[in-house]
């Protein structure tokens, strides 16, 4: 069986410790291919490391982008920054995570969608698909990825999903997958089951967004990428599938939005 963890942060300190051993579990556990999604401020020096991360491993690619919590710090500097950045390394495959975030506000609202909307056309000039976070900001998201991305091919992602089915359906139209993570395996997410169940499997991806949202049964320990097999159980129960056909069919949809072969 294969599995791709599509989105996860193991560049972080909270791996410090046993980043390599993460990777080994990970392919002994099944997990091929890993995007690691470096976060924030874009002057500390957290996007270098993501990408020297990637490098370092032939499993791990990397995406770079501000998040709208840092929307507040990014500048020309920042932008210049992080465009050599994508421009000079073959390991950063995509854009992000960036989009808006209504539930923790860390950075202005006017300033998220600002930022977004610069972030979106950066990834259309570099021709890299996008990584959406979007919390309690399904209109606006919606609003601004048609605005921006309608008729882009590259499209993306919307991450760690937990919309509604009306904003997973419009993503879907404008060439979005959606991406699901642990949180899909817990007790009190009916509803975001509910989603998973009826959306197109040609469109789905799965994630764990370690060291965050731990799946069932591992709640309460840190998350790693290894664990990415527990939400695939969970999707592939809902979806009708065993779980090595929602293993191929998640890395195919993976390959195909990142351009990436398929081991």
């Amino acid at each position: 069986m294969e599995f791709i963890d599509s989105h996860c942060h193991i560049d972080g300190a909270e791996f410090d410790a046993d980043r390599d051993d993460v990777v080994a579990r990970a392919q002994e556990a099944g997990v091929t291919t890993m995007l690691n999604v470096g976060t924030g401020d874009p002057h500390s020096g957290a996007f270098e490391r993501a990408v020297e991360l990637a490098e370092k491993h032939s499993q791990v690619y990397a995406a770079i982008g501000v998040h709208p919590h840092d929307a507040k710090l990014f500048d020309d500097a920042a932008e210049q920054r992080l465009m050599k950045l994508a421009r000079e390394s073959e390991r950063v495959i995509a854009w992000g995570e960036i989009g808006l975030d209504y539930h923790y506000d860390h950075s202005p609202r006017e300033t998220q969608r600002e930022v977004f909307q610069r972030q979106l056309r950066i990834a259309r000039e570099l021709n890299l698909p996008v990584v959406i976070h979007s919390r309690e900001a399904d209109d606006d998201t919606i609003a601004i990825l048609t605005e921006e991305l309608t008729d882009y091919p590259r499209a993306g992602v919307l991450h760690c999903f937990g919309g509604s089915l009306a904003m997973a359906q419009a993503a879907i139209a404008l060439g979005f997958y959606i991406s699901f993570a642990g949180n899909l395996t817990f007790k009190k997410a009916e509803d975001l089951r509910d989603i998973a169940r009826v959306l197109p499997l040609e469109r789905l991806l799965i994630e764990t967004d370690c060291p965050y949202l731990t799946p069932v049964p591992f709640r309460g320990k840190r998350n790693e990428p290894a664990r990415v097999v527990e939400t695939a159980r969970c999707l592939a129960s809902l979806q009708g599938q065993k779980l090595e056909e929602i293993g191929r069919i998640t890395s195919d949809n993976f390959a195909r939005l990142f351009r990436i072969a398929n081991s």
